[in-house]
């Protein structure tokens, strides 16, 4: 880039270097025209030039910065909607977590009642399973007891009681049997 505009700076100069004053006095401007100084002729021809300038890029570079401007202004609305639409989207996603924090509180909430409601549960039937175990221990020990009282009363009553003690009445074999339990 700055090689092409030191080759356009030294191709505009060099007109005025092979053009310029020959040397002398007034030179050859004061030979045509009969003044030293041409200040209202290039003047002249600077405005002719602006002039031709103006009327020929005015209307191309107007219309480049409308269109730049126009993209511009295009970008910055675009620019806008996304920020409006991701601060919309942040409230939402802020609104949706309070609302999860609510409902995980409530499902802690209800867990926490289920959980209470499954403890008493399982104590209730802990305890009735507690009661039915303790009442067959008790209906086993019974059951035991009376199992060891008729084997008592039989190895007894088979120690004691032969053959020859069958003519014994009902009074002596109480009397036999009260004498060996005691």
């Amino acid at each position: 880039m700055k090689k092409r505009t030191m080759i356009f700076t030294a191709l505009l100069l060099l007109p005025m270097l092979l053009l310029g004053n020959e040397g002398g006095e007034g030179g050859h401007y004061l030979a045509i025209a009969g003044r030293e100084y041409d200040f209202l002729p290039r003047l002249f021809n600077f405005l002719i030039f602006a002039g031709l300038s103006y009327y020929l890029i005015a209307e191309p570079i107007r219309g480049f910065f409308a269109s730049r401007s126009g993209s511009i202004s295009a970008q910055l609305k675009e620019i806008e909607k996304r920020l409006h639409e991701a601060k919309e989207a942040r409230v939402s996603a802020e609104e949706a977590v309070v609302e999860s924090r609510k409902k995980a509180e409530e499902i802690l909430k209800d867990t926490e009642k289920e959980i209470e409601v499954v403890v008493s549960q399982y104590k209730e039937a802990g305890e009735k399973e507690l009661a039915n175990l303790e009442k067959q221990f008790e209906e086993k020990m019974r059951l035991e007891e009376r199992k060891m009282r008729r084997e008592l009363i039989a190895k007894l009553l088979d120690e004691n009681i032969s053959t020859d003690d069958i003519p014994i009445t009902g009074s002596a074999v109480v009397e036999k049997i009260s004498g060996k339990v005691a």
